[in-house]
This record gives structure tokens, sequence and C-alpha cells, in this order.
């Protein structure tokens, strides 16, 4: 398998433009020297910028473009503005015309979604694409999906999804046979609603090969890692997402509040930095950043809009990994693999539905 990726990149998406997108491809190319870049946007912005990156020297080609996405615009009026000539439009379309194997932007996550299912498509026997995210635990990561791409679900999709983290969870965590938790109120068979309940039957019935199916789990148990997979429907997964990052600055902010209060706890904080600095590390919402849009005919990845370089170069890895691993081809083959999913799936619902 070659090691080479080639990744595009809306240069001018997010809140910083090429002022962080140029310096955190820098950064993850450092990581993996293989990565080559497609850059769209205004090239007498990005331009200088690669120039004073050594590290990008010989590895981005520059497409000039006049428009871009604002944070602010509806996703409508992003498509009806700038189908085939934004910065967004054209990083997604690479990837469609197979010259870039992932797209990676920070801009408008609603614009970004919307051209991306116009531009790639779905894919074949997926309703509804999913954002999946890398969500830190005390075991280490686990993908959580679906995190803001739609809001309500069935019990449809909710397979679909349970088969698409998993083959996500495979390349990421490098997991032969990874577990999958439906998020739910409580853990109890007869808790939650009917597309939960539902989703949870069929899921237990399939039997898959390719992941094993643990049952419900709750909000406490995204943070032990009790699954290596977790599914819920966009609205449940946004809060949750959210939640975490606040709590997890909010933490930070107590620490450090606590450490500079006394003398004695600055001397104590002195002793204890490599401890705070390690645990830091692991807090920081940055190290996790990007999600990737799982039942496209591509790979398109979407960093935070208010990232930093760092930030911004964990979304470029991610998108790296998921293209040198060939996330499509394990989502087609898991998809194939798995009963009761597409085709087989829809006759299992009407079957259960149907009067008795």
């Amino acid at each position: 398998m070659s090691n080479r990726v080639c990744i595009s990149l809306d240069a001018m998406g997010g809140d910083h433009g090429p002022s962080t997108v140029v310096p955190g491809a820098a950064i993850a190319r450092e990581r993996h020297p293989e990565t080559t870049f497609l850059m769209f946007g205004d090239e007498a912005v990005i331009r200088p910028l690669v120039e004073a990156e050594p590290r990008l020297k010989g590895a981005v080609e520059i497409r000039h473009t006049t428009v871009s996405v604002a944070m602010d615009d509806k996703p409508s009026q992003a498509v009806r503005q700038g189908r085939g000539k934004s910065s967004m439009w054209r990083a997604i379309q690479a990837v469609r015309d197979g010259e870039a194997q992932a797209a990676v932007s920070a801009g408008n996550t609603g614009a970004l979604m919307a051209m991306s299912k116009i531009c790639l498509k779905t894919l074949a026997g997926i309703e509804r694409p999913a954002i999946a995210c890398l969500w830190p635990t005390v075991r280490g990561e686990s993908v959580v999906l679906d995190v803001g791409a739609t809001i309500g679900t069935d019990a449809e999709h909710l397979v679909e999804m349970a088969v698409m983290g998993s083959a996500m969870a495979r390349i990421v965590l490098d997991l032969d046979r990874p577990t999958v938790g439906l998020l739910n109120v409580g853990t109890e068979e007869m808790k939650g609603n009917e597309a939960v309940k539902e989703a949870a039957r069929l899921l237990r019935e399939a039997e898959p090969e390719n992941f094993s199916y643990y049952g419900f789990v709750e909000g406490n148990d995204l943070g032990r890692g009790t699954v290596d997979v977790v599914v819920t429907e966009g609205f449940t997964g946004n809060i949750a997402l959210k939640t975490a990052e606040g709590t997890a600055r909010q933490v930070k902010t107590y620490m450090k509040a606590a450490m500079t209060r006394t003398l004695s706890a600055k001397i104590g904080a002195f002793f204890a930095r490599h401890a705070f600095r390690e645990l830091k590390d692991k807090m920081d919402p940055s190290r996790a950043n990007g999600g990737v849009f799982l039942g496209l005919e591509g790979i398109v990845v979407k960093s935070h809009g208010g990232e930093d370089t760092r930030g911004f170069a964990a979304a470029v890895d991610l998108a790296h990994d998921m293209a040198r691993h060939d996330l499509m081809r394990t989502i087609r083959d898991m998809l194939e693999q798995t009963p009761g999913v597409a085709t087989g799936l829809s006759a299992g619902l009407d079957a259960s539905l149907a009067p008795k």
C-alpha cells in the first residue's frame, strides 16, 4: 500500500483562515512527510504563508479562488453562491475528482455538510451522513457519532451509524472487533424511545462479524470508555460534545486558579508541574479535533472553526489516517458483511411493524 496521501484544504475556512490552516498543515506534514496538499483560497494571502514554512517546501499546490463561505452563512445561501467556485466547494470537488484522498475544512459546518452531500453523494444504502469524532476516555479513545450532522433519527440510521463508526474504530483505534453501544437514558432494555429500542433489537439479532454489540450505555460511560463506539442522534451527540469540551475548559480554569491562589499552592504546583502538564495535554480538546463525515462517497473532515494551529493539525492527521488506511473500502466491506443493513434492514423494519 502506498504511503502517499494528498489532502485538499479549504484554506479560507474557520475563524482564522490561512493563518491557522497553513501552519497547521506544516505541523501535520512534519508528522507525515509523505503528505501533500491542495490549498484552495486567496493566493495572495496563502502563498507568503506557505513560502515562510520550510516544512511545506514542495508539498503544496495553491489553487486560487475568489469566493469563500462565511461562518454565519446559511447552508442554502452558501451552496447557491459558492457552488463550483468557493474554496470549500473546490476542496470537496478535488476529492470527488480523485485529485485528493480527503478534504479538511474549518468552515461553516452546515454549508460543508450540504456541499459534501451534493458534490460527493451518499454511499449506496446509507440514508444520511453522520459526523464522527474521537472522544478521549480513561481507557484511551472512543469513536462517538453522530455529533451534529442531523437532528432526529430512526432505527435504520442508528444501525448504519453503528457499522460506519465501527469501520472508523477499526482504522483509528486498530481494533479487529470494536464494541458498540447505543447512548440511552438507562441500560435497561425497556428504557429509551422506540427508535433506540428497535435499533438495539436489530443489532442483537444481526450478530455482526466485524463488531460486537454491547448494549445501552449512559452519558457517564462516554468518559469511562465503556465501549469503543458510541452511537446516538445528532442533537444529543452535539450537546454531549459541547458539554464535554466546556467541562474540560472549566476544570482547567479551576485548577489554574487553585494553583496560583497562595504561595504554598504555587510551590506545590511547581513540583507537580510535569503531572499537571500531562493532565493538561490529556484534557486539551484540540487533541481530538476533527469530525469525520461518514456515509459519503469520499472523506471529509470538519475542524472546529476556532481551533489553533495544533488543533487544525490534529484534523489533518485524522484525514491522513482515514485516507491512508482506506476508510471508504472498510465501510463498504462492513456494510456488505453486516446482516440487516441497507436492503435487508428495511425488510426487517417492515416486518417488525406489521400487525401481529
